[in-house]
């Protein structure tokens, strides 16, 4: 069970985005506050950020992941310089099984985002560095884009091989290569790189 606090001046809105996460069997709304200092660390896994800004943000670490609800992507871009388990970001109007499985996906650690805020983000400038699907030396092929979107919807192979109507070996295949065209070594790594890149959509 993933336990969520829900951090938003408004009242009306942490209601409704209660009743929507409280909907899902995997996940427990146990805390609404107006401010992020007052989360009960100790008794929260993901703190669901509405209508917050991140200039509000304590010092300290913080150790829940942090997930934003946010159109304003001025209000997010600390998030790559800090030193957070896990965040995400997601439009105001996130609907309702977009924004469990994003709270899902930060709870185990992994970066989560809309294409759209989460491209914005990444191609801020860090460091002269080559930023999305451009950096990588092969780009992955389309076919390989299908089977790490699935990944990331957390389908296990024979799942992906029978949506694609391919076999499970021609899965593995796919995985491998795209494994070595990320640079990564596990599917955990591959999906937090698929967002980071901007090649996944939650």
């Amino acid at each position: 069970m993933i336990r969520v606090t829900i951090v938003s001046p408004n009242h009306a809105l942490r209601v409704g985005l209660r009743e929507m996460l409280n909907r899902h069997p995997n996940i427990r709304v146990v805390g609404e506050v107006v401010r992020l200092e007052d989360v009960n660390e100790k008794e929260t896994e993901v703190a669901l950020l509405a209508s917050v800004s991140l200039a509000r943000l304590p010092d300290e670490k913080i150790s829940c992941a942090l997930l934003f609800l946010t159109d304003d992507l001025d209000s997010v871009r600390g998030m790559l310089n800090s030193n957070l388990r896990a965040w995400g970001v997601l439009p105001a109007d996130v609907r309702e099984d977009e924004l469990s499985a994003a709270v899902l996906a930060v709870a185990e650690g992994l970066w989560v985002g809309a294409p759209g805020l989460v491209g914005g983000l990444m191609r801020l400038p860090r460091g002269g560095e080559a930023v999305g699907e451009e950096s990588l030396v092969e780009p992955l092929t389309l076919r390989e884009k299908e089977v790490l979107q699935h990944m990331a919807e957390g389908l296990a192979n024979k799942q992906i091989a029978l949506l694609l109507s391919i076999s499970e070996h021609t899965v593995k295949f796919h995985l491998s290569s795209l494994y070595t065209k990320l640079g990564v070594a596990s599917r955990t790594e591959a999906v937090k790189r698929g967002i980071e890149l901007g090649l996944i959509s939650l």
